[in-house]
């Protein structure tokens, strides 16, 4: 079923407007063509495009789903069955196999996921694995075998690894239907003359707009419901508002528009579950039309742009462009000089091999597995390698209190007497009531046990016998235990026994049962007075604004007469208030100290919890979160887009958030904020925010939903762990940049000294195996960059892609390798007159080395912002994998694989010559260094 449009009419008077709503209702539900087809129709292309309303705005489906909800819960119950065409008595087994047929399974949105072969595409077609295609393929065509097989791997490896991890994402998203599927008991009407009321069990999957359901404690509801009867029924929303709380409901309440959604009283919603009570409701919106469908339908759509993915696809454009007129240009020089196409082809394949840093798959995944490798021991697993890097770049980290900056257990803070003092008594008989208590046993009765045992009190339980018990329900919201004393029951002839009831629970309700109060001074039993009543409620309010959860304790001491029965309201009944006792989720000792470390690393800290503003604050107080900037879910729901942006950006903690909030909030930082985020969670209200997240992080314990969307999944609650990875993020982007930035100033400058010496010579400066040979070395060479050292600089800071940043490294530095390179030729043309056709087996081996070593040495220049080997000195892997490939390389023309590349021998002063221009390129170098970080700030 479509929504009709209720936006002009949100403000109206639902008596005046009852009429005019009905008619469009109808019109709208019976008259469109194609009804739900024509719906779904638009929803899966407003789908598949993509667009989305601002940050702060809801989008056209959930701006329809809130206007339709707060209609229903603003109209009379027996207008509602007009609105959905459905009766008091159920629709028939005809009519709602029909509407089964006409709306389809009542599941949240079924998106359309690509299919394998479509990810397996998506993962090839890329400009990078492209140019190592077309490469190997003409590497094959001219016979160089060897070297398009490793070009085909490095495709292979790249190729494999993005696939799996957009498959693995792929599945995740398509759980989401399967945490709601359960049987449903529905009222249908069946006879064609006299029609009886059946109730009947369907599966969710097959109720239907206009189905009258039945549900008892357990129960979870099908879809979007306005309920029709009630009988002291508390709901479960954690599954939307992640908070553990219940909220009660009733059909006898009609709303209005300044009620929070998640707060109307007589709308259930999908995905919630029955705490206790029962009742009837109507189901007026099912599938992808109900509030939970509509907040998960953005799903997987909206992940944040990889900037690192697109400026290498950016870069790997701008190498096939200046690959294109450089082969092109060497092509027609050899061409034109030795007339030799084949040759002048192979050579010019030979230049756009070196001009491709071909490791660069491998190195970005080496790095990426490492890091994974590393965090796997500080107790983290990581899902997606590419979070790693994000990690690095992260700069906001959104938490939820519970559990993460807290304890997630109760302790006790202060048992007050109804003056405020601390008093024993109170907590002897808080104790006694959580001891005796057999059912349902809560966090907050092994608070209280904890408390009394560890601090020393001796309440000796054990002179005590339990006689019964009136257990915890939420309709009563407290519990009560009768018990005797033993000195109460030693003389069995006594025709009374002094017994003693015990009640503890939300103070409202323990208060109502309470008509004493025992006094101050002496303890005097005196009547329960309005300035008592006031003084004590002050009192919780005051403690409930500490962040503090507040329970009412109170006793009477009874005259039973053996043999006799009394009611539980009997029971309950005249009680003497003894006063409060104060819960506290506290802090984690390791929470205050991460938070620092990771303020230090500029990651900031922002709260996005479900829970109440005040107990919110009094953690973060706490832990360090500065807590100047604080706002409410309803306070952001009345702001426009600007200023819900720019409150996002100022607040520090957010409370009482819903699932779509918390998705808005991480948009708003990261389309209007430009910052990288991170979102730790672990329910399924924080699946929305996981998946939007440019790193989502759950638990081990957290929901199977939250850990399908999470990108990292903690083994522990430990923000301490968070600060490992973000450290080892950085790490991995360091030396990721490092590499690239490495690789491609030493291509491009080799380049474009072979261009330059091609136009010179009027001949190769060194022939097609010659130039592979040496390019194969160097990428030999560069392999152990992921485990090379990063200076402290690298890792203290966010670190990010710079659009304009890489362009300008190399406008910078390649000209230095350039003229090195340029300077080499220049030598062996006017010392050795090497530019005879005689002498190219020298030129060329002259040339090879040089080459050779001077891309060696550009690892360790631009690895560091320091004096290279002085001040900085690179890992031992680094230097024995750069010396092996130098020693190589300066060996090659002295043996047989130097004579089967057509090399000569090179005379000592040729080393020395080497020495002078390496030294000289270390000075120029360096100084360019300098003045670019006194420029830039910054050197990697």
């Amino acid at each position: 079923m479509g929504f009709p449009d209720w936006r002009k009419n949100r403000n109206s008077d639902p008596e005046s407007s009852d009429s005019s709503v009905n008619e469009r209702l109808v019109n709208g539900y019976g008259a469109r063509q194609n009804g739900f087809g024509q719906s779904l129709y638009g929803f899966l292309q407003r789908f598949m495009s993509g667009k989305r309303l601002d940050g702060g705005s809801r989008t056209e489906e959930e701006e329809k789903v809130y206007s339709w909800l707060y209609t229903i819960a603003r109209t009379h119950r027996d207008l509602v069955f007009e609105y959905v065409r459905s009766t008091e008595r159920g629709l028939s087994f005809h009519e709602a196999e029909r509407r089964l047929k006409e709306n389809g399974p009542n599941v949240p949105a079924e998106h359309s996921f690509p299919s394998w072969w479509q990810l397996l595409w998506n993962a090839a077609f890329h400009p990078f694995n492209l140019i190592l295609i077309v490469l190997s393929a003409v590497a094959y065509i001219t016979s160089d075998n060897p070297n398009g097989c490793i070009m085909l791997a490095m495709v292979f490896i790249s190729v494999s690894l993005r696939f799996y991890q957009e498959h693995s994402s792929s599945k995740a998203a398509m759980k989401l239907s399967e945490f709601v599927r359960c049987p449903i008991k529905v009222q249908r009407c069946a006879g064609r003359v006299v029609q009886t009321e059946l109730i009947v069990q369907v599966d969710q999957r097959d109720v239907v707009p206009g189905d009258i359901i039945v549900f008892e404690p357990g129960d979870l509801f099908p879809g979007d419901v306005r309920l029709l009867t009630t009988k002291h029924l508390v709901v479960s929303q954690s599954s939307l508002t992640g908070e553990s709380g219940v909220t009660e409901k009733t059909a006898d309440v009609r709303e209005d528009q300044s009620t929070p959604l998640l707060d109307l009283k007589n709308i259930c919603f999908m995905g919630t579950n029955v705490v206790s009570g029962s009742g009837t409701g109507l189901v007026v919106s099912t599938g992808p039309k109900t509030y939970m469908s509509t907040m998960f339908s953005n799903v997987g759509k909206h992940k944040p742009r990889d900037d690192f993915g697109r400026g290498i696809r950016n870069i790997s454009f701008l190498l096939i462009g200046f690959m294109l007129v450089i082969v092109t240009v060497i092509v027609l020089t050899c061409f034109l000089t030795s007339h030799d196409l084949t040759e002048s082809f192979l050579f010019g394949v030979s230049v756009a091999c070196a001009l491709t840093p071909q490791m660069l798959p491998i190195i970005v995944n080496t790095c990426l597995a490492k890091g994974a490798l590393a965090m796997a021991r500080e107790r983290c697993i990581v899902k997606g390698l590419t979070a790693i890097r994000d990690m690095g770049s992260m700069d906001i980290l959104c938490i939820d209190k519970t559990g993460t900056l807290t304890m997630d257990s109760a302790i006790i803070v202060s048992h007050l007497d109804s003056w405020g003092s601390s008093n024993e008594k109170v907590l002897k008989f808080v104790f006694l009531n959580a001891y005796f208590k057999t059912e349902q046993k809560y966090p907050l009765d092994a608070a209280i046990l904890a408390h009394v045992y560890t601090n020393g009190y001796r309440f000796q339980p054990s002179k005590w016998k339990k006689i019964d018990e009136i257990p915890f329900d939420f309709t009563r919201r407290r519990v009560s235990v009768i018990v005797e004393a033993e000195t109460d029951v030693e003389d069995n002839r006594e025709e009374f026994i002094d017994r003693y009831v015990i009640t503890k629970g939300a103070l409202e309700e323990v208060v109502n049962i309470c008509s004493l109060l025992e006094h101050i001074d002496g303890g005097e039993i005196r009547h329960l007075t309005s300035d008592d009543l006031q003084r004590v409620f002050n009192k919780a309010e005051e403690l409930s604004n500490e962040g503090l959860r507040v329970i009412g304790v109170a006793m009477k001491k009874l005259k039973h007469r053996r043999g006799s029965i009394m009611s539980d309201e009997a029971v309950e009944s005249d009680l003497v208030f003894l006063g409060l006792v104060a819960f506290y989720d506290p802090p984690k000792d390791s929470a205050k100290q991460a938070l620092w470390q990771l303020a230090e690393k500029g990651v900031k800290a922002k709260v996005l919890t479900g829970d109440s503003l005040s107990l919110a604050i009094k953690v973060c107080k706490e832990v360090g979160i500065r807590t100047e900037q604080v706002i409410t879910g309803p306070e952001l729901e009345l702001l426009d887009q600007e200023s819900f942006h720019d409150t996002v950006k100022r607040a520090t903690v957010l409370a009482r958030l819903t699932p779509t909030q918390k998705l808005r909030v991480v948009q708003s930082l990261q389309t209007v904020g430009n910052h990288v985020v991170g979102f730790l969670g672990d329910g399924i209200n924080d699946s929305l925010a996981l998946d939007a997240a440019h790193v989502g992080i759950s638990v081990d314990s957290g929901a199977p939903v939250a850990k399908d969307f999470a990108d990292i999944i903690l083994l522990e609650k430990d923000l301490n762990v968070l600060v490992a990875g973000v450290e080892q993020g950085r790490f991995t982007f360091a030396n990721t940049m490092k590499y690239i930035k490495i690789s491609v100033i030493a291509n491009l400058g080799g380049v474009l000294a072979i261009l330059i010496g091609t136009l010179f010579l009027k001949s190769e400066p060194l022939t097609p195996k010659q130039l592979l040979v040496q390019n194969f070395l160097y990428n030999l060479g560069q392999i152990a960059i992921p485990w090379d050292k990063t200076e402290p600089d690298s890792v203290r800071k966010p670190q990010r892609w710079s659009e304009k940043g890489l362009p300008i490294f190399i406008l910078w530095n390649s000209p230095v390798t350039t003229l090195c390179d340029l300077s080499t030729l220049l030598f062996l043309w006017f010392y050795y007159h090497a530019y005879r056709s005689d002498d190219l087996q020298f030129f060329r081996a002259a040339f090879f080395v040089e080459g050779l070593l001077m891309q060696i040495l550009i690892i360790h220049l631009i690895r560091t912002e320091k004096i290279p080997f002085i001040q900085e000195v690179a890992s031992w892997q680094v230097l024995c994998s750069t010396a092996t490939i130098s020693a190589i390389g300066i060996a090659i023309p002295y043996t047989p694989v130097g004579k089967v590349l057509e090399f000569a021998p090179l005379p000592l002063s040729y080393f020395g010559f080497l020495v002078l221009l390496f030294l000289g390129y270390f000075t120029v170098g360096q100084i360019v260094k300098r003045v670019y970080i006194r420029v830039y700030r910054r050197w990697l």
